[in-house]
């Protein structure tokens, strides 16, 4: 069984934004980036509501009030784009 442990490295230390990308800062220096179209709220939210995030969940977590988004430095460290409500189950 593979277990994920939460390092105090992988905290969020600051968050950006392109026109087509969501990069996370993490304490140990290391950087995320990700698709924004993997986070459709995200995608569609102004750039005012973008940059009002906090962040949460211990330090692993950024919460987007305005939009009412959440993302774990765990997910993205996965590549765990968000999920498809109107997508049915592909096997």
């Amino acid at each position: 069984m593979t277990t994920s442990e939460i390092k105090p490295g992988e905290q969020v230390k600051d968050v950006h934004f392109t026109e087509d990308s969501l990069s996370v800062d993490l304490m140990d220096g290391r950087t995320i980036s990700v698709p924004l179209a993997w986070y459709p709220r995200l995608l569609h939210a102004s750039p005012a509501q973008r940059q009002n995030w906090h962040v949460c969940g211990g330090g692993f977590g950024i919460h987007w009030p305005d939009i009412d988004e959440d993302l774990s430095t765990e997910g993205l460290l996965r590549g765990a784009p968000a999920p498809r409500n109107t997508m049915s189950h592909v096997a």
